[in-house]
């Protein structure tokens, strides 16, 4: 345990965080990848990594660069996808870089602070935010980013394209032209903005952009579905193999016992379970139901003859 921000409680409280990577589709979605996330405070301790069980060659990794070990794992495995969605968590430099290389799109979040430029005819530059400020009426478009609990979550769009670069110029090895470019969402009730980094092959729609960015509310789904479903976040603190002092917890070297062993493989099952559910769940809506039987003939009793029920013997 460590005291950190964490987004399900939006403060600093005593938890642990994991980073996760999950695959959406319109067959639906589930978790492809996590890992524990060590703060500082914990690889600079050895003493807490032995107690923890934690494995040697484990060193301090911000959550981008653990994400990008994420998605570097899916293009090696050859999982099938075309884009990436991510918060401003993640933000954008080797995230952008090894998608681009890949040749994949993406809408990452960032914040208003973030400096945009764009080059050719119409120049613009400037921060997210300033940019944002200075769009007219004509340039939002009312989208639905999918559907929540409630029916479609509508929101204010506005999209600008920046710059159009050839694949050989950003390493892509399938020729191409991508434009990089600004997304904003506004919210209805209280106008707040929201900005995102996007790659996407040249012509691509602002309605495209738009359900890449919704296909983020999956993951949140599958938290919810996995803490209140299969318990997620029930997992064991401490590791049977913990030292004594680790157990007792002393100085807090033993406070995240569960060590890294513990974490990952709780996690990993029901990661699995929840899969095992999303296939299930898939299969069952998308088979064909059986025809009705026919309608029976006027007039005729049922009680006639045997019931089958009746057919086997109570023994059989």
């Amino acid at each position: 345990m460590q005291r950190q921000y964490t987004g399900s409680a939006g403060k600093i409280t005593n938890c642990r965080i994991g980073v996760f990577a999950a695959y959406a589709s319109d067959k639906g979605h589930a978790f492809i990848d996590r890992r524990l996330y060590l703060p500082k405070s914990w690889t600079d301790r050895p003493d807490r990594l032995r107690a923890a069980h934690v494995p040697d060659d484990v060193r301090f990794a911000t959550k981008p660069v653990i994400a990008v070990a994420m998605i570097e794992r899916a293009l090696e495995a050859g999982v099938p996808f075309a884009w990436v969605a991510a918060d401003s968590v993640y933000g954008v430099g080797e995230v952008e870089k090894v998608l681009r290389r890949a040749g994949k799109g993406y809408v990452l979040g960032v914040t208003g602070t973030h400096p945009f430029w764009s080059w050719g005819e119409a120049l613009i530059a400037g921060t997210a935010e300033e940019i944002a400020q200075t769009l007219p009426a004509s340039a939002w478009a009312r989208l639905p980013a999918g559907d929540g609990t409630k029916g479609p979550r509508l929101y204010d769009w506005a999209y600008l394209e920046l710059a159009d670069l050839e694949a050989e110029e950003v390493g892509c090895p399938e020729p191409s032209a991508w434009t990089r470019g600004l997304l904003v969402r506004r919210s209805l009730s209280e106008a707040s903005l929201a900005f995102f980094s996007t790659w996407c092959p040249t012509g691509t729609s602002l309605e495209v952009l738009v359900r890449v960015e919704g296909r983020r509310w999956a993951i949140e789904d599958a938290f919810e579905t996995a803490k209140t479903e299969l318990g997620l976040d029930h997992n064991e603190t401490r590791s049977p193999r913990a030292s004594p002092d680790a157990r007792t917890g002393g100085d807090g070297a033993g406070a995240c016992c569960a060590g890294w062993d513990g974490w990952h493989r709780h996690v990993s099952l029901v990661m699995l379970a929840f899969t095992l559910l999303v296939a299930i769940r898939y299969r069952a809506n998308a088979t064909v139901p059986p025809p009705q039987s026919a309608p029976s003939e006027p007039g005729r009793r049922w009680s006639e003859g045997r019931s089958r029920s009746f057919a086997v013997s109570p023994a059989g």
